[in-house]
């Protein structure tokens, strides 16, 4: 039972990054922006939080600041997309590769230190209860506020008129704008959201996941992101499910080598990639359920004077 337990608990741990930064994403998607440069600001939130966490000695401030870290990165592509109308899909893929090379240089110094790591939830009394207590009241705080974000995400989506209008915005900015609506103040607003997401996420597997600074750490975890967006067509229950099955995938393989299990490790490594793409590909033989939830301006630049 406390190996099932520990194994549920690692799952978690390793489906709250992939969660965050994918509703994060969704956000941004809705509004009708393509952000592709997810990994790079993981990257950039995890060597920010990491720093701060280790000058400051305190991890809270290391969580504000990936998130900050994450914000400030999403705003240069804001001002690049939405200001300039530059290619989103080639500045997102710019900004990673930025992202990649400018976390290396700054977390050189990093390499080695120990980490500040937040602490897991304690509740006396509660946190020992068998098996459910550590899973729902012994996880660290981002694992809550993971849950929190997706259920305040699919409130204010779909039962708020603000939310109404952020996928009006993503379906149309062409209508959205004739009404009135300040279409490139929204999707400032959405892409800023999502890239302090993507911080948080990047943030959590430098203070929590594994609180030490390595070097391309986030191992293409924003690309599955992107992908679980996809995957949950745009709904934000399905990016909860989504996430924790590539988390259980994730963690299945480590288990699997722990194991001895008779397969090259390099096979194991892979298959968190490997189901990623075969989920794309399932999902795009159905190309009417596909259309049907994709917003129809999603990747389009829009100037308002044009």
């Amino acid at each position: 039972m406390d190996i099932t337990v520990n194994i549920l608990l690692t799952i978690a741990t390793a489906a709250t990054p992939l969660l965050i930064a994918a509703i994060g994403e969704l956000v941004v998607e809705r509004s009708g922006v393509l952000n592709l440069g997810v990994e790079g600001m993981m990257i950039m939130g995890a060597v920010g939080g990491f720093g701060a966490g280790y000058l400051t000695g305190s991890p809270w401030i290391g969580l504000l600041a990936a998130i900050a870290m994450g914000a400030l990165f999403s705003l240069l592509f804001a001002v690049m997309t939405l200001s300039l109308a530059t290619n989103q899909v080639a500045t997102g893929l710019s900004l990673t590769l930025l992202g990649l090379g400018l976390s290396g240089m700054m977390g050189t110094s990093f390499v080695g230190q120990p980490g500040e790591r937040l602490p897991n939830l304690y509740i006396p009394g509660v946190t020992e209860i068998p098996v459910v207590g550590k899973l729902l009241f012994g996880q660290d705080p981002i694992f809550y506020i993971s849950i929190a974000l997706t259920a305040a995400v699919m409130w204010f989506l779909f039962k708020t008129r603000t939310g109404l209008t952020l996928r009006s915005i993503g379906d149309s900015h062409a209508s959205a704008h004739a009404l009135g609506i300040h279409v490139i103040r929204y999707r400032y607003l959405s892409v800023i959201f999502g890239g302090a997401c993507a911080g948080l996420a990047g943030g959590h597997l430098s203070l929590v996941y594994t609180p030490q600074w390595v070097e391309n750490m986030t191992a293409g975890r924003g690309w599955i992101a992107l992908a679980l967006v996809v995957f949950a067509s745009w709904r934000p229950w399905r990016v909860l499910a989504g996430a924790y099955i590539f988390g259980a995938v994730w963690i299945g393989q480590l288990h699997a080598q722990a194991f001895g299990i008779p397969v090259p490790s390099q096979m194991l490594s892979s298959l968190p990639y490997l189901a990623t793409v075969v989920v794309l590909v399932l999902i795009s033989r159905n190309k009417r359920l596909t259309m049907m939830n994709t917003p129809a301006s999603l990747g389009q630049p829009f100037v308002p004077d044009r």
